[in-house]
């Protein structure tokens, strides 16, 4: 029978796209703009055999699910500012650990409880850099409700090849608007599993890279030990202080992100090539971009856009490349300090036009707002 698509708002494509990519465990404490995956979640993983657990707050939240990745299952939690900042120490841990798992963190307005209800593209700073230490993750963007779902599919598929937590970095705009969109039927999409060990037992060493760089991981409970902490540790797991072990641990830990970048990296470009103006955005402002550079067009000034669908790492390749052939880049965001714009200024350097378009009261930016600004 012809799939004709559902009405879906953003939150529940998110959750939908988790299931489609094989994750059967969901923790999480709800909170605005979030709420509806958690709710999906609990209406829907217990019909499939999975697990839906409210907990306590966001640090048990986070700290379940590394739990039950460990023991070796697929798994998310969602949130919002507040309890995104409580996630860190653990997140942490994940990347210490090497744990996959998803955290969709659906962006609204700050500082504190801020405007809890309204829209914020603030946290990417955050995404990037909130846990102490040399370390790395990945985080995607969507902008429509089908990119809700296909980048949580694509979202596990990394957290699974690399062994690495990845956020989604959606927006409450996003996250609350209702789009059609046509579910893949199983198959369509490509679902990837993680490594297992094979061979011996007793020789397995859950750090010990393949050629990729990236360890095979056994399940708690298996044939295969595996001893997972937060201390620097050898290939085995266990402790090892010494400064040989850990300049090699974090330099791999670190470098399997670079060796896997092109996987990783995506980014959508719309009448960028001939571009004298090209808009640089992420999220949902990036339809606004889109408007604001189609009026241009109509008017005969050449502009495009170039979307960042991977925001960490950052993009500085495309960036480079495309806003190096515009006379102007325009960068607009929901944020005050321009947190991508100077990313793309970090890219193209001082002498580059660089534009900020920045909105922080809780409103989305529109092509009015660019097209003003330009």
């Amino acid at each position: 029978m012809k799939n004709h698509g559902r009405l879906l708002q953003g939150n529940e494509a998110m959750a939908q796209g988790a299931i489609y990519a094989g994750a059967r465990f969901y923790a999480g404490y709800p909170i605005t703009p979030s709420s509806e995956i958690a709710q999906e979640c609990s209406r829907v993983m217990p019909k499939l055999g999975g697990v839906y657990m409210q907990m306590e707050d966001e640090i048990a939240s986070m700290a379940a699910i590394i739990g039950a990745s460990l023991t070796g299952a697929k798994s998310f939690t969602a949130t919002s500012g507040p309890g995104f900042s409580l996630m860190q120490e653990n997140l942490g841990l994940a990347i210490m650990g090497e744990v996959p798992c998803v955290v969709m963190n659906v962006q609204r307005s700050g500082p504190s409880t801020g405007l809890a209800t309204k829209p914020a593209q603030s946290d990417i700073m955050q995404i990037r850099w909130g846990r102490h230490g040399d370390q790395e993750l990945i985080a995607l963007s969507p902008s429509s409700v089908a990119e809700c779902f296909s980048l949580t599919v694509e979202a596990f598929n990394l957290a699974e090849r690399l062994r690495t937590p990845v956020v989604i970095a959606a927006d409450e705009i996003v996250a609350h608007m209702r789009e059609n969109i046509v579910i893949p039927d199983a198959g369509e999409i490509e679902v990837i599993d993680r490594a297992k060990p094979t061979g011996d037992p007793a020789a397995y060493r859950p750090f010990a890279p393949a050629p990729d760089g990236v360890p095979p991981i056994s399940s708690y409970g298996s044939e295969y030990i595996m001893h997972v902490s937060s201390s620097m540790h050898g290939p085995d797991g266990y402790s090892n202080n010494s400064p040989e072990n850990a300049a090699r641990q974090i330099a791999r830990k670190n470098a399997k992100f670079e060796h896997h970048r092109a996987e990783i990296v995506k980014t959508k470009a719309f009448e960028a090539d001939d571009a004298d103006i090209l808009l640089v955005a992420f999220g949902t402002v990036t339809r606004a971009a889109r408007a604001a550079a189609a009026k241009l067009r109509a008017e005969g000034v050449k502009a495009g856009v170039l979307q960042l669908v991977t925001v960490w790492p950052f993009p500085s390749e495309a960036v480079a490349e495309l806003g190096g052939r515009a006379r102007t880049v325009v960068v607009p965001e929901m944020n005050y300090h321009g947190q991508i714009a100077g990313e793309v200024k970090k890219v193209l350097g001082a002498d580059k036009d660089v534009r900020r378009v920045n909105g922080w009261n809780g409103q989305i930016i529109t092509p009015r707002d660019i097209l003003k600004a330009i």
